[in-house]
C-alpha cells in the first residue's frame, strides 16, 4: 500500500499523535494544521459565571468540547477560583456533549449528569436535554471556537434563559504558507487522502482557495481523492462545500477514522 499511503493530516492539537497512529497503519502522514485555537479574553465573564454557580443561580451548565471545559478551568485558575468553580459544578447539573468535555471534567471529580450519545453531534446533544424542563432556567453553555447557533435557538425556543460564553476561539493558522501550498499539492494529486477532523478545517481550507481563485479546482481535486470525514457535523459541512468523503467511521473518534482509511486504501490498491 506504500505507494499509495500519502495522507494529509489536518488537526494541530493531536497532530504527533495522530501522525503516529497514521504511520502504525501503515500509512504515509503529512501534518498540515488547518486552524488555530485561540484562548478569548474572557476574564470577565468567567468571573461572572462562578459567581452566578456560587449563588446557585445557574441550573444546568453545558460543556461542548473539552477545550472549552479545560479553558474555563484555566482561567478560572488565574483568578485564583478554581477551587470555588469546581465546588459550585458540583453542585449544578452538568450537560457535556462528548467524551472529551467528561474526561477533562472527571479528573477534577465531576460527572455529568446529561450526556450526549454517539455521534455527539448538536443534535444528539439537544435530544440528551429534551427530557428536562429548560423553562426560565437558567443555563450557561459553553460554545466550542464559534457559537453554535442552532444549541442556543433549541435552548432558548424551550425557555432557557441562556448565559453563553465563548472562551476560545478557531482562527487560521498564523502563517498559512503551508496550507494554502497544500491546495496547490492537492489539485495536483500529489496525496492519496486527506483527513478532515472538524468542520472548520473544511471552511478553512476553502476559504483560502476561494481567495487565490482556486476554489473549483480544490472541489473537484478532493472529489478525486479519498476524503475522509470524523462523522455526521463534519461530514455535512464538506457536503455543503460540495465535496462528498469517501470514508467515515461508525464512532466519531481518531483511531476508528484512520482505520477506516487504511481499509479503504489496500481495498482500492487491491482493486477490491
Amino acid at each position: 500500500m506504500s505507494d499509495l499511503s500519502r495522507i494529509v493530516l489536518l488537526e494541530a492539537r493531536m497532530e504527533s499523535e495522530l501522525a503516529n497512529l497514521a504511520r502504525r497503519h501503515g500509512l504515509d502522514p503529512v501534518s498540515v494544521p488547518a486552524l488555530r485555537e485561540e484562548t478569548a479574553d474572557c476574564a470577565e465573564e468567567v468571573n461572572a459565571l462562578i459567581d452566578a454557580l456560587s449563588r446557585g443561580d445557574v441550573r444546568y451548565i453545558i460543556f461542548q468540547t473539552g477545550v472549552g471545559a479545560a479553558t474555563l478551568l484555566d482561567e478560572a485558575e488565574k483568578l485564583n477560583r478554581r477551587d470555588e468553580l469546581i465546588e459550585a459544578l458540583k453542585r449544578t447539573q452538568i450537560a457535556a456533549r462528548g467524551p472529551k468535555p467528561t474526561a477533562v471534567l472527571a479528573r477534577c471529580g465531576l460527572r455529568p449528569a446529561v450526556s450526549a450519545r454517539e455521534s455527539f453531534t448538536t443534535n444528539d446533544l439537544i435530544d440528551a436535554m429534551r427530557p428536562f424542563d429548560l423553562s426560565d432556567k437558567n443555563v450557561a453553555l459553553l460554545h466550542y471556537g464559534e457559537p453554535n447557533l442552532s444549541l442556543a435557538e433549541s435552548l432558548t425556543s424551550r425557555g432557557a434563559r441562556l448565559r453563553e460564553l465563548l472562551l476560545y476561539e478557531w482562527r487560521l493558522p498564523a502563517d498559512t504558507t503551508r496550507l494554502t501550498q497544500l491546495i496547490d499539492d492537492l489539485i495536483d494529486h500529489q496525496y492519496t487522502a486527506v483527513a478532515f477532523t472538524s468542520q472548520i478545517q473544511a471552511r478553512h481550507i476553502f476559504r483560502l482557495a476561494a481567495e487565490a481563485g482556486k476554489e473549483d479546482q480544490l472541489r473537484a481535486a478532493l472529489n478525486d481523492t479519498v476524503v475522509a470525514s470524523i462523522g455526521p457535523t463534519c461530514t455535512a459541512a464538506l457536503s455543503n462545500l460540495g465535496v462528498e468523503p469517501h470514508v467515515e467511521p461508525e464512532r466519531p473518534k481518531m483511531g476508528p477514522l484512520i482505520s477506516a482509511v487504511a481499509q479503504r486504501l489496500r481495498q482500492s490498491h487491491s482493486g477490491c
